[in-house]
This record gives C-alpha cells, sequence and structure tokens, in this order.
C-alpha cells in the first residue's frame, strides 16, 4: 500500500501543474470543443492586450446552446421565434411568429438544430470581437 502511495505522488510531482486562468474559455457555460477549436484557430495572431480584450468582448455577446435550446422549447407554449430573436435573426423570428413557427415544424428543426444554430452565432460573433480587438491597438 505504501508502494501505491510513493507511485502517486511521483507522478503528481512530474505532472506540470496547470494554471487555470491560463484558459480563458473555462469561464463560458457550455462551451463545446467545436468552439473552443474555433476560437483557437482563430486568435493566435492576436496580442496579449488584444486576447484579453477579445474574450472580454466574446464572453459579452456569444449565446449558450442550452439557453437556445430553452428559448425554442418555450416556441412550443408561447411565442414561436423567440429563439430567433434571441440570435439577431429577426426576419425568421417575425416569420416563425406569423406562422406558428412553420406550424411547429420549424420549432421541431431548431430543436434538433440548437447546436449547430448557436455555434453558427458564435462563430459571427467571434469574427466581430475579432476585429474589434485588431483595432483596439
Amino acid at each position: 500500500m505504501a508502494e501505491i502511495f510513493k507511485f502517486e505522488i511521483t507522478i503528481k510531482q512530474a505532472l506540470p501543474k496547470m494554471n487555470m486562468s491560463q484558459n480563458p474559455y473555462s469561464n463560458f457555460a457550455g462551451f463545446s470543443p467545436d468552439e473552443l477549436g474555433f476560437l483557437q484557430y482563430a486568435t493566435p495572431d492576436l496580442t496579449e492586450n488584444q486576447k484579453k480584450y477579445f474574450y472580454m468582448v466574446y464572453s459579452n455577446k456569444r449565446k449558450n446552446s442550452q439557453d437556445i435550446l430553452l428559448f425554442t422549447l418555450l416556441g412550443f407554449i408561447c411565442v414561436a421565434g423567440i429563439q430567433r430573436f434571441v440570435l439577431g435573426q429577426v426576419g425568421m423570428g417575425i416569420l416563425y411568429l406569423l406562422t406558428g413557427g412553420f406550424c411547429g415544424i420549424g420549432t421541431i428543426v431548431d430543436l434538433i438544430n440548437n447546436k449547430s444554430i448557436t455555434l453558427e452565432y458564435n462563430k459571427n460573433m467571434a469574427y466581430e470581437s475579432y476585429q474589434m480587438a485588431k483595432m483596439s491597438s
């Protein structure tokens, strides 16, 4: 038993200590691996100050896919298309509102595709945030 304990201590000492402040994405709720990969690919040429500015702006603009899922479910109960309004797609939101979510079919499609719809929105917000960060310095 003492040998196992020694082995665990040796492994813990050999592993580098992770600094959680190095990963600025850890503060985002509902962060998908696709979104993480996209952001890491899109931001390597930013300076440290630009990255901080990017994270600040992006964290305020991005949407969580679970929130979009809840808004879509809310569309079945009261206002069809509320998820489209939240994502800034006002034209589609009005169309959903007037047609009852395309008689419920559009709302069902949005339920199935909520993660991809949210990822698309977040990519657009990342691009806008990137442009703002590039102009900041």
